[in-house]
């Protein structure tokens, strides 16, 4: 038994950032990742969304994976098993990347509350990664909008000059987005016009089914 006024273990990692609890439950936190494999073994949505990721791999031949917020970043918890690099850093679960300029980070940004995406726009320092990322928070709301209204994000080289990717939510029993799945491609060889008509459906398609087998919080 802990003495009284000491914090428990499960209360420490709680306040720094390892798990997230409500009145009921304990889960394990994306920044668990900085520890080791355990999230990635217990974890619904990681367990279940592999074998959906190679399935979008399959049927349109490009990377695919996904990404839950953490703070101000994305973070990659899987990845399609098929994948070939296409970046010039190597994405793997655990991975990091700012969700103003990634089209992951779009899709979960544009469904955030709006206590909580203005939080986050409040403390973001929007950096140009490319000549091409936006920086000015007004266009930054604008997009998030547009994204909020189709249902999908596409990213051109703001990230990564070349790189080119497209992203839809994943939703949980409740309909509320946990995490975003997407499709990147190298620019010269596949058009945004492309990316909407090949990839997206099946991207949809496999949120969807993925969706249906996560446990509603």
């Amino acid at each position: 038994m802990f003495r009284a006024g000491r914090p428990s273990p499960s209360d420490t990692r709680n306040q720094l950032g390892y798990v997230a609890a409500n009145e009921r439950h304990f889960s394990l936190a994306p920044k668990i990742l900085a520890l080791g494999h355990s999230y990635l073994s217990s974890t619904p949505l990681v367990v279940s969304a592999l074998p959906f990721l190679d399935q979008v791999n399959a049927k349109v031949h490009e990377s695919c994976s996904i990404a839950v917020l953490d703070d101000d970043e994305i973070v990659y918890v899987a990845r399609s098993t098929r994948t070939t690099r296409i970046m010039s850093i190597d994405l793997k679960p655990g991975s990091r990347l700012p969700a103003y300029c990634s089209s992951m980070g779009r899709v979960m940004l544009a469904h955030l509350a709006p206590a909580d995406l203005d939080k986050y726009l409040d403390k973001v320092k929007l950096k140009p990664i490319t000549e091409r990322t936006v920086t000015a928070k007004e266009k930054l709301l604008q997009i998030l909008d547009a994204v909020r209204e189709k249902g999908y994000a596409i990213v051109d080289q703001e990230l990564e000059i070349g790189l080119r990717s497209i992203a839809v939510p994943v939703r949980n029993g409740h309909g509320r987005v946990v995490a975003a799945m997407n499709v990147g491609a190298q620019a010269i060889r596949v058009s945004s016009r492309e990316m909407e008509t090949s990839a997206l459906p099946h991207l949809r398609a496999a949120a969807q089914e993925l969706g249906t087998l996560l446990y509603a919080d």
